[in-house]
């Protein structure tokens, strides 16, 4: 921060207090010392619960030997501890200190790579660990023993971790935030506070009220009229002004406005700033996924190269080919693996004028003859090689066990592609209701109550339209300002989709076009516009509970067909089969009608970061919100007997 001096002060002039105190804030904040250490325990409920859970990484065996990396990502946040020493039992003893809310994220993903690679490091193997169900288990035990997963196959064990974690008491969180202030603001170091030092103390707050009444704080917290206050009076009158009248609108450590009305949350956030750990190896932070943490040195050297920067939401240049979705089921983010040719072919075309001047001279049709070929080379006996390598890429993505047939079973890449999946594999909501829709793939989703507000957060092309995506024949005024659904399949996906409503399909309309990615970077490029140029089948669905629903099955390239398992005027129930994507990676688009559904917050909070939610066939979409006309009655009046 600097010592905050103006331009026109003297080099030689001390900066103040109040500034030294902020530079402490920032750069010097200690860790606990033996004498004030912690009380920590397990939870007796986790009903309600809010507060900081202490997860360490102790240690592993391995199978073979190597320098090993751990990683823990929870929410949004990813960190990573430092590398081992070469061996097969790695020693770590490294913790971090997570926020745990009932409501909030609890599964925590710990994955281990070996790090003898120049570019990147390689996943060896992972667990996924509810913390909340951790803390609650009735155990003896300081640490348990967890198994690692090969991410390839997760009933393959790989290795095992330990791990402990623990819950931070309420009123020594409180303690701790009160030592963590004094030992900075205590500039002569007698582990008490000054008038002089508490008035520092309160104007970093940034509290006007507060700073208007100094004076009287300073009187209300020395309560033995020493004229100091101690660590003890300090946390006294913290705990009591948190209940009152809170003293700080924003954190001193991050900037982040505080939210006044809650007040635990609050308190546990100032201590996760102001805190850093209880004696361990701190896990470094900063990163958003296992993988961008694991990233080798070279790879850093290219990405500062390229002047690659990413963030969650949309990204452009060089960044666009790290898409981050977030994991409906584990809360946390997850990074999408694409290979680095595809990416930099799909910038060039997608996100250039000479891109699109390409597509006016003849790329649309080069695709679509790329599509062909591809899609009869994947019906070959031959591309069946191609299934182990297809797996070995996308190895954590792709989960085997679920699979209704053995590998041995597909005789072409593309009968592995369109794999059906064991009965039961995917739960549907709430089955017996029809006034729940269910999410139609294993896909990415983006969720948006109108098109327009699609276009704001998400779709670029200039041209796209409710009209547009489904056609003149079969586009009416009820869906032009209805809710608009995109399911993204990634080629690792199970590429089967089912119907999100109980109905009867009334009409498929076949509307050609061209074969662009729907890959992000072409969905979000002004150039095109992929999802009323591609090709694609509309079909009108009709329910009981949500009117109409337009259902759109969009080819892309090297997807060399769409085939359909039902027919116009078939009846299905959500959940059911209704067709699949050959190979290559392509969408479903469900737009609703104006006030028929309402879509779960959660699917609206994310897209409105520009943020995919990864979700499975199933989950929960929304609920409708239509009223359905009753049938009229017979004026009784007017029969005759």
């Amino acid at each position: 921060m600097g010592n905050e001096n103006s331009k026109g002060s003297s080099t030689n002039e001390r900066p103040s207090r109040l500034s030294r105190f902020k530079q402490k804030l920032h750069f010097r904040r200690p860790r606990n010392s033996g004498s004030t250490s912690l009380s920590h325990h397990k939870l007796f409920t986790a009903d309600d619960f809010a507060g900081i859970a202490i997860l360490t990484l102790i240690g592993a065996e391995m199978k073979f030997k190597d320098r090993w990396l751990g990683c823990v990502s929870f929410g949004e946040q990813t960190f990573r501890t430092e590398k081992s020493e070469n061996t097969d039992k790695p020693i770590w003893n490294s913790e971090k200190k997570l926020l745990l809310e009932r409501n909030g994220p609890h599964i925590a993903r710990i994955s281990v790579f070996e790090t003898n690679r120049v570019s990147k490091n390689n996943l060896i193997g992972y667990c996924e660990i509810d913390l909340l169900e951790f803390l609650t288990r009735d155990s003896d035990s300081d640490f348990e023993v967890f198994d690692l997963s090969n991410p390839s196959s997760p009933d393959v064990v790989v290795g095992n971790i330990s791990l402990s974690c623990s819950v931070e008491d309420r009123i020594e969180t409180e303690k701790s935030f009160a030592r963590r202030i004094l030992s900075i603001v205590d500039y002569d170091e007698d582990g008490k506070l000054s008038f002089s030092e508490f008035c520092d103390l309160i104007s970093a707050f940034g509290n006007q009220v507060a700073a208007s009444k100094k004076e009287e704080l300073f009187r209300t917290a020395d309560r033995n009229g020493d004229g100091v206050v101690s660590m003890d009076e300090l946390a006294a009158l913290l705990a009591l002004q948190q209940e009152k009248e809170p003293l700080m609108n924003c954190c001193p450590v991050c900037g982040e406005v505080l939210e006044v009305d809650d007040k635990l949350n609050t308190m546990i956030h100032l201590t996760l700033c102001f805190d850093e750990g209880t004696g361990n190896q701190v896990m470094t932070g900063g990163f958003l996924t296992d993988k961008q943490a694991s990233y080798g040195w070279m790879f850093k050297l290219s990405e500062w190269g390229h002047f690659s920067s990413y963030d969650v939401g949309l990204n452009s240049g060089s960044s666009a080919s790290h898409i981050l979705v977030f994991d409906r089921r584990t809360k946390r983010l997850v990074e999408e693996l694409i290979d680095g040719k595809i990416i930099l072919s799909m910038r060039a075309i997608y996100q250039s004028k000479v891109g699109l001047g390409l597509m006016d001279i003849g790329t649309k049709e080069l695709l679509k003859s790329i599509s062909e070929k591809q899609g009869k080379k994947m019906n070959s006996v031959e591309s069946s090689k191609d299934i182990l390598k297809f797996i070995e890429f996308f190895k954590d993505q792709i989960n085997l066990a679920e699979l209704k047939y053995p590998l041995e079973h597909f005789k072409t890449f593309n009968e592995f592609f369109i794999r059906e999946l064991k009965p039961g594999a995917r739960t549907i909501a709430s089955l017996e209701n029809d006034e729940v829709a269910v999410c139609a793939a294993d896909s990415r989703l983006m969720a948006f109550k109108s098109a327009e507000d699609s276009l704001r957060f998400w779709i670029k092309g200039r041209k796209f339209s409710i009209h547009g995506l489904l056609g003149k024949e079969i586009c009416s005024d009820a869906f032009i300002n209805g809710s608009l659904v995109i399911f993204r399949l990634a080629p690792q996906d199970y590429h089967r989709f089912h119907f999100p409503v109980s109905g009867v399909i009334e009409r498929m309309v076949d509307i050609p076009g061209c074969l662009y990615t729907v890959n992000p970077i072409a969905v979000n490029s002004k150039y095109c516009n992929v999802f009323t140029e591609n090709k694609r089948v509309v079909s009108i669905i009709s329910t009981a509970n949500f009117g109409k629903v337009a259902f759109i099955a969009i080819g892309a390239t090297m997807v060399g067909s769409v085939t359909f398992l039902k027919k116009e005027g078939d009846f299905a129930k959500k959940g059911d089969e209704f067709g699949y994507f050959s190979f290559g990676g392509s969408t479903v688009i469900c737009v609703f009608e104006k006030d028929a559904i309402k879509i779960d917050e959660d699917l609206l909070a994310n897209s409105g970061r520009s943020l995919e939610t990864l979700v499975s066939v199933g989950m929960s979409l929304g609920v409708c919100i239509k009223e359905i006309a009753e049938p009229a009655l017979p004026n009784l009046e007017k029969i005759v007997l």
